[in-house]
């Protein structure tokens, strides 16, 4: 898998991560979920979906 594939995957999971996150906390406590928590959410979720992508390109 190439760099490039690698990264429109993670964005694709930052994105989604940040929807759900900020879809949540709208239903647990009705108010909108902070850009900056949103952001941060996705974050933490690109990082462990990139490193199963590398592990993906190794073994090929």
């Amino acid at each position: 898998m190439n760099f490039w594939q690698r990264l429109l995957i993670t964005i694709v999971a930052m994105v989604i991560a940040g929807f759900a996150a900020g879809q949540l906390w709208l239903m647990l406590f009705s108010v909108t979920l902070p850009s900056f928590l949103a952001g941060m959410v996705g974050g933490l979720v690109a990082l462990p979906v990139w490193e199963l992508l590398k592990r993906f390109r190794d073994r090929a």
